[in-house]
């Protein structure tokens, strides 16, 4: 396969890299805008919300749109949203427009992921989806390992408020690479390899119990990631004593697991799903190595070891990206390559709705000093969504080929 072939797919890469770029720009300078702006802890959560429920909400929404409507445009608007309402954090001065500034950002995000899956099922060959998905995905591990190096330097020197502006030239220089990429005939129309064919061209449907599946093992086999992402540096101050200077120091750690994980996963999945003769039954036997690697996740308060602990925060993630590519290759494998960008949309949506729900519990938990018991709940989770997958293609098999 040509190496131009995988333009658009790196082209979503960037664009998943300033998406995670952007969300986690708040998480990083929350100390000091809580200080300037007399924001309270609490005010704080419902901004942060916020941002979920506009996601949970934009992701199929924009999954259809993109199916309906084509990347070129689809991708175009969104992108355009998002850069308004991230260079509108720099101006926002209070709790209200922190909350409206935060849910349109998570609106306009919502596209990320609809956008990539979209672009890898229209410019790629079905063998190298889930490879092509690791690329297209990649970039969201990417933006959280960098964004203390690119972010916290510029804040430090100009004021929080530039840290926005930064992330919004940032949308700017995207946009205008897009102009470019999405002139390509294999953007601008669906590639041959998106077409239904007669194996699988079902389309998604609420009442079909594998979409189910798929979006609950998405959203519980991927929860890990969140669950490290907020609740890790709180985690390491309150039971290792750090100072914030010195957690910014090791949090890159675990999203690297993340982004090894996405290839790792993908790699092996193309394979063994290429070299068998029952594709879910090769997702199947790599689910349950996945649930496996992700259960010592729940030993990390009894871990003595500090440099333990980080394996343990980098594994969990290196496992839940591993899910994330699983259930999207079911679900690549399982539905027709036109609804692809509401296939994505369903499971990353699922996957920010049960972490707007599960994070207040696991923050209570931290509350009262149970650490112990939110991270088995994180540990579990990923059990808990293979077993309802489990249920959910039980009877699916003789649907499932490449």
């Amino acid at each position: 396969m040509k190496a131009s072939r995988w333009i658009p797919t790196a082209t979503m890469l960037a664009v998943s890299l300033i998406s995670y770029i952007d969300r986690n720009t708040l998480a990083l300078l929350a100390p000091t805008i809580l200080e300037k702006t007399r924001l309270t802890g609490f005010q704080y959560g419902i901004v942060i919300s916020a941002f979920s429920v506009a996601y949970t909400i934009g992701n199929p929404l924009w999954g259809r749109a993109l199916d309906r409507f084509g990347l070129r445009f689809g991708m175009l608007a969104a992108v355009s949203i998002w850069t308004v309402a991230s260079v509108s954090h720099g101006f926002a001065a209070g709790f209200l427009s922190f909350a409206v500034a935060r849910a349109l950002l998570g609106f306009g995000e919502g596209a990320t992921f609809p956008g990539g899956l979209r672009t890898v099922t229209q410019t790629l060959d079905p063998s190298r989806y889930a490879r092509g998905l690791a690329v297209a995905y990649s970039g969201g591990s990417l933006g959280a390992i960098i964004t203390p190096l690119l972010v916290n330097p510029i804040a430090l020197k100009w004021g929080w408020q530039a840290g926005f502006w930064f992330t919004g030239l940032t949308g700017l220089l995207w946009l205008a690479l897009w102009l470019v990429v999405s002139r390509r005939p294999d953007v601008r129309s669906p590639h041959p390899a998106a077409a239904p064919t007669a194996r699988a061209k079902a389309a998604p449907k609420f009442t079909d119990r594998r979409l189910w599946g798929f979006m609950l093992v998405y959203a519980f086999g991927a929860l890990p990631i969140g669950f490290v992402l907020y609740q890790a540096a709180i985690y390491l101050h309150q039971a290792w004593g750090l100072s914030q200077a010195e957690v910014g120091k090791v949090l890159w750690i675990p999203p690297v697991g993340w982004e090894l994980g996405y290839f790792f996963w993908g790699g092996l999945c193309d394979r063994q799903c290429r070299a068998s003769n029952d594709p879910l039954g090769a997702l199947r036997r790599l689910m349950a190595a996945a649930t496996l690697l992700g259960l010592p996740l729940a030993l990390a308060p009894w871990t003595h070891s500090f440099s333990l602990v980080l394996c343990e925060l980098f594994l969990a993630m290196f496992v839940a990206g591993g899910f994330i590519i699983l259930a999207m290759a079911y679900a690549t494998q399982t539905y027709s390559g036109a609804h692809s960008g509401l296939i994505a949309g369903l499971g990353a949506g699922a996957w920010s709705g049960v972490v707007g729900l599960l994070m207040p519990l696991f923050g209570r938990l931290f509350d009262l000093h149970r650490t112990d018991a939110a991270f088995v709940l994180a540990a579990l989770s990923p059990v808990l969504g293979y077993g309802l997958w489990l249920w959910a293609s039980r009877q699916t098999a003789d649907t499932l080929r490449v």
